[in-house]
């Protein structure tokens, strides 16, 4: 009883509802962060701020110019919706008038409102509802764009993670992007099949460069690596080509090359479409070995055929797939690319190739305005 009691009592109750009240804030800022509430937070605040600004300037006109209303209006074009931006206009073009009023004409001093301060509130206005109009077409608020776009590169980097392989295996892959972007048209799907006794790598570079080719890149990575281990190893190129006819992309075509390993033997197969070939390093001889595959490009026409190059992987040996961005440029050709890559590769073979992906893009292709992946894959000794 006595706790009920004091329950019921005004400070408990005056604790309710302060709480309810910065709960319901909470909520209705984080919605309004995401883009899901309203906006009526944002608009009371800018139209509370306009007559702030308008009384400062007729208070001293000197350090609070009658431009100064071009703020809350750029403020406005990010944070509103068009309905609501109007009626902020509206409220900043009368304290316009206010001011020019109350300060007299323009020619009497500096501190006045001039036909250039209405032409910059103006121009600003209308830029700022251009904005707010292309995002309530597009239906992304800007606070809402920038966490998209963060959302979107983590999808891509998460489903070009390589899994985890048994003991006496080494893994890694480096990708970057062209031009210091986040986005990139290479990509690679790993998945291991076969109850995990068998790894399949398929690293594919999609036609274009940078953010022109990551929104397809992003398509292209979620139905591969669906496609992965749903189909037998010798299919999966030819739905991969089919998938790419289905899209009409003005753009639609990519090469990619398949990599199935088997983790036991080391035995694997590589078909291409259209891809740079593979490089294998025979630690008996320390010699590179080319290992292409032929194939064409994925999109080009229906009914393909891809034919599969077989290798071995013999302890100590390595494995390296990489995109053309790696080994082309507009001064050297492929051969040339291949040979520095294998250059600077052999540098790493006492130290077991530990981080040598990101490395060798560094040293081969670091200033190549192009997407740039590279796999690796060493059988310990």
């Amino acid at each position: 009883m006595a706790r009920r009691a004091g329950a019921d009592t005004y400070p408990a109750r005056l604790r309710k509802s302060v709480h309810r009240a910065r709960v319901a804030l909470r909520k209705s800022g984080v919605d309004y962060f995401r883009g899901d509430g309203s906006d009526w937070i944002a608009l009371a605040g800018l139209l509370l701020t306009v007559p702030a600004i308008t009384c400062a300037t007729l208070f001293n006109a000197v350090w609070c110019s009658p431009a100064a209303l071009v703020l809350p209006i750029v403020a406005g074009g990010l944070l509103l919706r068009p309905a609501s931006l109007l009626g902020l206009y509206a409220t900043a073009a009368t304290a316009l008038i206010v001011e020019s009023v109350a300060l007299g004409p323009f020619g009497d001093g500096p501190a006045r409102v001039t036909p250039g301060i209405v032409l910059v509130v103006a121009a600003c206005g209308f830029f700022g509802l251009v904005l707010a109009q292309f995002r309530a077409r597009v239906g992304v608020p800007w606070r809402r764009g920038g966490t998209m776009l963060f959302d979107l590169r983590e999808r891509i980097r998460v489903q070009s993670a390589l899994p985890r392989l048994p003991q006496g295996w080494h893994r890694e892959m480096a990708l970057r992007p062209a031009g210091g972007q986040s986005f990139s048209g290479d990509f690679v799907v790993a998945a291991r099949t076969n109850g995990g006794r068998t790894l399949e790598a398929v690293l594919t570079d999609v036609s274009g460069k940078g953010m022109d080719a990551g929104s397809r890149a992003l398509l292209l990575s979620g139905a591969f690596g669906g496609l992965l281990g749903s189909l037998p190893p010798h299919g999966f190129l030819p739905a991969a080509n089919g998938y790419l006819l289905r899209q009409d992309w003005d753009e639609g075509f990519a090469t990619s090359i398949h990599l199935v390993l088997d983790l036991d033997s080391g035995d694997y197969e590589l078909l291409s479409a259209g891809h740079p070939p593979a490089l294998q390093l025979h630690s008996g001889s320390g010699q590179w070995e080319e290992k292409a595959a032929e194939g064409p490009l994925l999109g080009v026409y229906d009914g393909a055929e891809f034919d599969a190059v077989k290798g071995s992987l013999a302890p100590g040996d390595v494995l390296m797939l990489f995109t053309d961005g790696l080994v082309e440029a507009s001064d050297r050709d492929i051969a040339e690319g291949i040979d520095r890559l294998t250059g600077e590769a052999d540098r790493y073979v006492a130290t077991g190739f530990e981080g040598a992906a990101w490395h060798l893009i560094e040293a081969c292709a670091k200033d190549v305005n192009d997407d740039r992946a590279l796999l690796l894959l060493s059988r310990r000794s």
